[in-house]
């Protein structure tokens, strides 16, 4: 951060403290500094959330051994999930598993928070009803009421829910033993492929871009239009339920790099929901660029494309520690 030549700082004492999009803690969350009992409870998590845990904890190690006088803030993505109510929350497993921590926790909480917040402010109403669809590298679908999470598509770990880039989504877990017996793979090599060459990689055999599955498609390549076909239907099934969950949908908001840049993506979540009041404008739709309201003016459900910000929220929720004292 300081180096002469490719640093940004001139000083350390400049950063007030630097604040972690964290992911999974487990029995901790909400907003942290992060300690020794902070880093333990990632370390915990780790096999949870192989991707994001282990990179983060040596990155927050390295600074608090380089910069100590910097305080490290952890805004944990699961506490906007907080308020989930208990019917969304659990596994219907042994209830004693509970105690382990296998429950949903649910990820992008910075995203579908400032989807929240910013979809309050453009509307001059907090009392809505929102479908937040994060979609991107990692993807996920968030029902909002009255600024707070209700149900969202992501369970106990960053691997469920819809297809991500690599990363599987929803699946049985009773498909391991055949997995396990035709491949001669381990567990742990089996829960590797499925966590890093699955998704819509593993799918369409073609990248983890969609752009560049979108374009395979349509020069005829059957894999990757499979791959497109079964990330929408994905979405629609968790727009139906959190349309289910609301009791209907004030505001539908597309956001993250696909949200934000695929129109042709867009296209086919609504497609057919005139019935459930949600109709797009193909020209508003197409024409949308940064934050574009492109619903058609017959459409009950108002739809937003809303660029995110995730990094103006972890500031916030920084900033707010260290004010409060904490």
């Amino acid at each position: 951060l300081t180096d002469p030549e490719r640093g940004c700082l001139k000083d350390a004492r400049e950063v007030a403290a630097i604040g972690f999009k964290a992911v999974h803690g487990g029995r901790i969350s909400g907003v942290q500094r992060v300690t020794a009992d902070v880093l333990s409870a990632m370390e915990e998590m780790a096999e949870v959330a192989p991707a994001h845990n282990p990179p983060y904890i040596r990155a927050m190690r390295l600074l608090m051994e380089k910069l100590p006088e910097i305080p490290l803030v952890a805004a944990f993505e699961t506490d906007f999930h907080s308020t989930i109510p208990e019917r969304n929350r659990y596994y219907a497993i042994p209830y004693e598993w509970t105690n382990w921590g296998v429950r949903c926790w649910g990820f992008h909480g910075a995203s579908h928070r400032y989807i929240a917040t910013r979809t309050a402010e453009v509307l001059g109403r907090r009392d809505l009803r929102i479908i937040s669809c994060h979609l991107g590298g990692s993807s996920s679908v968030c029902a909002i009421r009255d600024g707070q999470s209700v149900f969202t598509s992501m369970g106990m770990s960053p691997q469920s829910g819809l297809p991500n880039n690599n990363r599987v989504g929803d699946f049985d877990p009773f498909a391991l033993p055949v997995i396990m017996k035709q491949t001669g793979m381990s567990l742990d090599q089996v829960l590797s492929v499925l966590a890093n060459q699955s998704g819509l990689l593993g799918l369409s055999g073609v990248s983890t871009d969609l752009r560049d599955i979108m374009q395979a498609a349509n020069e005829g390549n059957w894999r990757a239009q499979l791959a497109v076909d079964v990330f929408v239907a994905s979405i629609r099934k968790y727009l139906g339920g959190s349309l289910v969950e609301l009791g209907g949908a004030d505001v539908l908001v597309f956001t993250g790099g696909i949200g934000e840049n695929q129109p042709a993506i867009r296209t086919a979540v609504c497609r057919g929901l005139g019935e459930l009041g949600i109709v797009l404008d193909d020209t508003k739709n197409q024409q949308a660029r940064g934050e574009a309201e492109i619903g058609h003016e017959t459409s009950r459900t108002r739809i937003w494309v809303i660029p995110t910000n995730e990094e103006l929220i972890v500031a916030r929720q920084a900033k707010a520690l260290l004010e409060s004292g904490r």
